[in-house]
């Protein structure tokens, strides 16, 4: 396996710090390591803000990575659904729902309209939507029905 410097392999430079990658060559596919997974994904476009993102809040924002969970299955009017991320609380309910585009996807009502459906299933605190250029975290109110956009993402502490 030949690992390849982020650099080198000149994907999109995003609006996130940047992080030590590991990225392999496995066959045609290059793969990054997910350290939430803790295994190899194929690295895409979206895996790349994925993978930034999440380095972004557990080394910046320190959020605990143990309850970060990548990919996670839910059911939504019979048919099945992955969130790209989830958030949970210590208690394992979930906080926070996380949604990646690649970096050339606008993030449109399109994209919010998809994570308010997931919401409808988990009821979260927070949303946020990210195409590792533009970073977009909402509040919600269940009380008001109402929700909130935030300027910045919240470091773990104030959630």
């Amino acid at each position: 396996m030949l690992l390849f410097n982020a650099q080198i392999y000149k994907m999109l430079s995003l609006n996130l710090p940047v992080f030590k990658t590991n990225i392999i060559q496995r066959g045609e596919n290059r793969m990054i390591f997910d350290i939430l997974r803790k295994k190899y994904v194929k690295l895409t476009p979206e895996e790349w803000v994925r993978q930034h993102f999440i380095h972004f809040l557990v080394e910046h924002k320190h959020y605990p990575q143990a309850l970060l969970a990548n990919e996670v299955g839910l059911d939504l009017n019979n048919t099945k659904k992955r969130c790209d991320t989830i958030l949970y609380r210590r208690d394992l309910t979930p906080l926070m729902i996380i949604e990646y585009k690649a970096p050339q996807i606008n993030i449109a009502q399109k994209v919010f309209d998809q994570i308010a459906r997931y919401n409808i299933v988990l009821r979260v605190d927070y949303l946020i939507v990210s195409n590792g250029l533009q970073h977009y975290c909402c509040k919600m109110d269940y009380e008001s029905q109402n929700y909130s956009f935030l300027t910045d993402i919240p470091d773990y502490n104030l959630l």
